[in-house]
């Protein structure tokens, strides 16, 4: 074949030329691979643009059982939260109140501040004990939140149904204040003794009923009323307990004090809460120096430890009365 420019052609050059036979031209032929890999590369993003344009039309218009349940909980929860809310609200409002009676019966009654229960148990708000797996969520978990809320609700009408009633009972003209603080001073846990209940005898050796308290002091130290009261009777001795002083309160209370070095008030004289009445001594039989300290309730014994949750921190009253219950022994 002749082309164009007049040259001759090879084998190799009749495959870069084509002839036109509408135009009656020879004109230079494509380069298939070029097209066809342009073909494909056309139908591989016409293919992911119709994907894309699927996807969206069935996200838009249709939706898996997964997304359905989760809507319906959004749904529920979305119905729920007001009430929720005013529920929470509630309680706040519950606590605050309890805490300013709380505040109120310890000032106008033990005449010392209210345990900060924060510093004890964290500000938490309150402590859920139930043990909740980490796939519990919507509606289990508003139900647990409901039905805590209801006991707390419930738990919060009964204390204040029994604040009242205390409050009503310290009003009245014939409540008398019980003896509720300590008969020694500068008290330290080290100074805790033996309790109420079966006791060595450090004589003996052997297990007797234990009526008081014993507060381990030095020789001479203040030993105070710790309540206003009249002294009813006053006991001089060698034997037995001592020098004894006992003091009457009213309301049916009367406490004991015992082993006294020497007695500073008469038989028939008032004397205030903190009042000095006597000193630390070892009078009659008595291992070591101490006061024996005694709380009655219309004749029947008392164990003191019970008396002094309002004037010791939480913790103090705890470990005052682990170690009275766990000492063996009494001193007297």
């Amino acid at each position: 074949m002749i082309l164009p420019d007049g040259r001759g052609s090879s084998p190799m050059e009749k495959k870069k030329y084509v002839f036109d036979s509408d135009n009656f031209e020879v004109e230079k032929a494509e380069r298939k691979g070029r097209k066809f890999f342009l073909s494909v590369l056309k139908l591989f993003l016409i293919s992911i643009a119709l994907t894309v344009v699927y996807y969206a039309f069935f996200a838009l218009f249709f939706s898996t059982d997964r997304e359905r349940a989760l809507q319906n909980e959004n749904r529920m929860l979305e119905r729920m939260y007001p009430e929720m809310e005013k529920k929470a609200d509630l309680l706040n409002a519950a606590v605050e109140g309890l805490k300013i009676r709380d505040e109120e019966i310890y000032e106008n009654i033990f005449e010392a501040e209210a345990p900060d229960l924060d510093r004890i148990y964290g500000r938490t708000g309150f402590v859920l004990t139930d043990s909740l797996s980490a796939m519990a969520v919507g509606d289990e978990l508003v139900k647990l939140t409901e039905t805590k809320a209801d006991a707390l609700m419930e738990s919060s009408r009964r204390i204040e149904s029994n604040m009242m009633q205390v409050l009503e009972m310290c009003s009245g003209e014939d409540f008398r204040c019980p003896p509720m603080f300590l008969p020694v001073r500068d008290f330290s846990m080290s100074m805790t003794g033996a309790s109420v209940g079966k006791k060595m005898n450090p004589f003996y050796k052997v297990t007797g009923t234990h009526g008081g308290l014993d507060f381990m002091s030095s020789l001479g130290s203040d030993v105070i009323a710790s309540a206003d009261g009249t002294v009813i009777r006053i006991t001089k001795s060698r034997k037995g307990s001592g020098n004894v002083v006992v003091l009457d309160h009213g309301g049916g209370y009367t406490t004991e004090y015992a082993h006294l070095q020497d007695i500073v008030v008469r038989k028939g004289a008032s004397v205030k809460r903190g009042e000095v009445i006597g000193h630390v001594g070892m009078s009659g039989t008595s291992y070591a120096p101490h006061l024996h300290y005694e709380v009655r309730k219309d004749g029947v014994v008392q164990d003191p430890v019970n008396y002094f949750f309002g004037v010791l921190a939480p913790d103090e009253y705890y470990d005052m009365t682990m170690i009275s219950v766990a000492t063996g022994q009494s001193l007297d």
